[in-house]
């Protein structure tokens, strides 16, 4: 083969191979969701801003009574959670039908309802980090980040002593 004619066959080696990873899910997740159940996923869930919630309490509120309603009703696992004075981090599982951004749009909602009279557009930061977990390391190393979490921000010494965090449903890997 010529050396054009073996160039011209990896560009279209190439080109064909992005597309088919672009377009749709990477061949490996049906694989992960198969052999692994329902899809984890870790979210971080920020403030505008990095507002300060006006009431933890009021937001540990909010988030147990939707976690045990999307449990009862949707099907939907709210594992381990911290709630800190700007954002949050939690884990969530649904089924194959479960839409993230849906949830977590649900969630913010929520809350809202549970520290303000008046409805309030911008208190959130639009969007949220959702990461899905894959293999129990990368599950136990980020559990481990949220419950440490309040330690490394210089709220409580022990991460047990922090009273705006839990979880809902025991999920024990990913």
């Amino acid at each position: 083969m010529s050396p054009r004619a073996d160039q011209e066959l990896r560009l279209r080696t190439a080109a064909s191979t992005n597309n088919c990873v672009i377009k749709g899910r990477p061949p490996r997740l049906p694989q992960i969701f198969q052999s692994h159940g329902a899809p984890l996923f870790f979210v971080t869930i920020c403030t505008l801003h990095r507002r300060t919630i006006p009431s933890l309490k009021g937001a540990y509120d909010a988030l147990l009574s939707y976690g045990a309603r999307g449990t009862e009703e949707l099907n939907v696992a709210l594992g381990r959670y911290v709630i800190m004075p700007d954002h949050l981090h939690l884990f969530v599982r649904g089924d194959q039908n479960f839409v993230l951004a849906t949830w977590v749009k649900g969630l913010k909602r929520a809350i809202l309802k549970g520290l303000f009279t008046k409805f309030q557009t911008s208190f959130w930061q639009p969007g949220f980090f959702g990461h899905l977990l894959g293999n129990d390391e990368s599950y136990a190393q980020k559990l481990e980040y949220v419950r440490q979490n309040p330690v490394r921000a210089g709220l409580v010494k022990l991460a047990e002593d922090w009273p705006y965090q839990g979880e809902i449903v025991r999920i024990d890997r990913a």
